[in-house]
């Protein structure tokens, strides 16, 4: 994000969220524990206020919540993280019916909506706590972020841009972000602000992938257009039979 506020006493804790807490947008409670029929995974794209609205508007999503991942600090609070001694990157957890949407169709989102090129940093934010990163919890996740990954590179190549930075690692632990970070752009009176900086490069068919959203779900998204998950509704998109 363009403005930060840093602590110099980077040993203080940072208030945990109600448990009864429910996302904004969806409904659903933060905290509740997934189960059978439901996966979750991390993803970090630069800022996470634009990143966790890409994926709740996706049909299929349970619910999505903002926090910190992949550093070395326990329970850290947004101002330890921005600080970068602390390793975390900024993410969104995401929970998913498994009947409704696959996880190809999230990797499709993480890839397409951000540069997964620019290494420590996304548009305007720079440092560690933005780089781009995806973890998950099971071998068969693993396998598909990495199919995913040798795919994309070949589709980013034919446009010029470099090499992949995307962090790609299984079982790390999660601490959600403060509360007023949760679901923020669709809370009144937030400051429009999204550093992702897609490329336009669109992630195709790729080992393992089992695509369950329409073309229609995704003409909702247009990467040419800038920001354009800021210009685009709250509002969590409807799929639509074949």
């Amino acid at each position: 994000m363009a403005i930060k506020w840093f602590s110099k006493n980077l040993t203080k804790k940072r208030a945990m969220i109600p448990n009864d807490t429910k996302h904004a947008v969806l409904g659903t409670l933060l905290q509740s524990p997934i189960n059978e029929i439901e996966e979750e995974a991390l993803f970090a794209c630069g800022c996470f206020w634009g990143a966790e609205k890409s994926f709740w508007k996706l049909p299929g999503v349970v619910s999505t919540a903002v926090g910190y991942a992949g550093g070395h600090l326990e329970n850290p609070n947004y101002q330890q993280v921005c600080s970068g001694q602390t390793g975390h990157t900024e993410v969104v957890r995401v929970i998913w019916k498994k009947s409704d949407i696959d996880f190809s169709d999230l990797l499709k989102m993480f890839w397409e909506c951000h540069d997964p090129t620019q290494g420590n940093g996304q548009g305007n934010d720079r440092g560690t706590q933005y780089r781009s990163a995806i973890y998950i919890k099971t071998e068969n996740h693993l396998n598909l972020a990495t199919a995913s990954l040798d795919s994309f590179q070949k589709e980013l190549n034919q446009k010029g841009f470099g090499t992949i930075t995307t962090e790609i690692k299984e079982n790390q632990k999660f601490y959600f972000a403060e509360e007023y970070h949760q679901q923020y752009l669709a809370k009144p009176g937030s400051r429009p602000y999204c550093s992702a900086m897609p490329t336009t490069a669109i992630l195709k068919d790729f080992q393992g992938a089992n695509y369950k959203l329409t073309e229609e779900t995704w003409s909702h998204f247009d990467w040419s257009e800038r920001h354009c998950v800021l210009r685009s509704s709250n509002t969590p998109i409807k799929q639509v039979p074949c």
